[in-house]
């Protein structure tokens, strides 16, 4: 579920900021060979994914030890994993991905041949299994071959997924028939939203007006309308950071400030980088850099979350690499939770939430025990970098 909603994302930024992210140098092994270095990252995650689906198109909920590893390296973490059921959710998360990772790798035939192809049946077939079993709910309570107890990221509704999924594969494979499965333009079937890993739909979206200049000419499409939608979803966020005390529009609502609230910046920030390649408004934009300057400092805790950088960094999140390495300092470049009122770590973290915390925007613990205010996930990394980047790529550009 979270390799869904993270690699939409990446591939996004590859396909709204193309040149600028093929000068983009990470010092990983693969750099200087043809591939941009974004996409030879992506395709650890993207062939690990593909090794998910099983021989009948469906795809494994996710790959678990039944408990968490204890606070050791990645080497040392050597036990037993298992795959666990396939399921509705996971399926159309991986046909959206495999759909849009086609198309873009369509385009690097000659060092990659025949991955392109190979993705878009995997697509295919992961859709049509999920047409055929439109409501498999992994529910982890309920497994019956063993208990797991590591995250569940459980999902009971799927008009979302069944929407990013048609829209993706609509625009890789053209044909209308993906489209009219969407209902994309029925606010009814499944309000958009800030995207989050259960609620993907308006990634669909981004996808559709990244292509309208060729979608205009499709009859079916009303490109209008989706572009409408994402405009007003920006604007209320424009407003909102007009009356902020910190001048973002991150805080819109207290419900911003959920288990991972700094995936919520990152989003919005997402959100409203495509209303400006929409519109080419600079409010949008510079609404957009001002969620990147609430990640890196300016909030209510004073925090940079992004590890190790501003004078007052996460320094001690709740990851496992970081806690286990021979160095003080975390693990640089990795963004933290952030504030959470749910405070589901306060037993854990017996003792430190004080006063301080109790407010929704306050509600930070800098403490590798914060498990629901300070971990490091690839849902919240993935929108940090679409945001960072893409302002990077248009400033630069003017």
């Amino acid at each position: 579920m979270n390799s869904g909603i993270t690699m939409g994302t990446l591939l996004s930024l590859y396909e709204d900021f193309p040149q600028y992210i093929d000068t983009i140098n990470l010092n990983i092994p693969e750099s200087g060979n043809t591939i941009p270095d974004l996409l030879d990252e992506t395709l650890h995650n993207l062939r690990w994914m593909m090794t998910m689906q099983d021989e009948d198109g469906g795809v494994y909920h996710k790959l678990t030890t039944a408990e968490f590893e204890g606070a050791v390296k990645p080497e040392e973490a050597v036990n037993q994993r298992w795959v666990v059921q396939k399921g509705t959710a996971a399926t159309l998360d991986f046909a959206a991905v495999t759909a849009q990772a086609s198309r873009i790798f369509q385009e690097y035939q000659k060092e990659l041949p025949g991955l392109a192809d190979s993705l878009l049946v995997m697509s295919k077939k992961a859709y049509t299994w999920a047409k055929e079993n439109p409501e498999v709910a992994y529910i982890q309570k309920n497994l019956k071959e063993l208990t797991i107890n590591t995250g569940a990221y459980g999902d009971g509704k799927f008009a979302d997924e069944f929407q990013w999924a048609a829209i993706e594969l609509f625009v890789t494979t053209g044909d209308e028939k993906f489209y009219k499965d969407s209902d994309i333009e029925k606010d009814a079937v499944e309000a958009f939203g800030i995207p989050s890993w259960p609620n993907v739909n308006t990634l669909a979206l981004y996808t559709l007006v990244r292509n309208r200049n060729k979608l205009k000419t499709n009859s079916i499409v009303n490109i209008s309308s989706i572009e409408s939608k994402v405009i007003e979803m920006a604007e209320e966020l424009v407003e909102h950071s007009k009356e902020s005390a910190y001048a973002t529009p991150m805080g819109d609502k207290s419900s911003n400030f959920v288990w991972g609230s700094n995936s919520v910046a990152g989003n919005q920030g997402v959100l409203l980088i495509n209303a400006y390649l929409l519109t080419g408004d600079e409010k949008y934009l510079n609404a957009a850099n001002h969620n990147l300057d609430y990640l890196l400092g300016r909030n209510a805790t004073g925090f940079s979350f992004l590890t190790g950088f501003g004078k007052k960094s996460t320094k001690d999140p709740h990851h496992r690499p970081s806690e286990s390495d021979d160095q003080e300092d975390p693990v640089p470049g990795l963004l933290a939770y952030g504030p959470n009122p749910g405070q589901q770590d306060k037993a854990y973290c017996e003792g430190k939430y004080t006063d301080a915390h109790k407010y929704p925007a306050t509600s930070y613990i800098d403490d590798r025990c914060s498990y629901a205010s300070n971990e490091i996930a690839i849902n919240w990394n993935a929108p940090f970098a679409y945001l960072a980047n893409g302002i990077e790529a248009l400033r630069n550009k003017k």
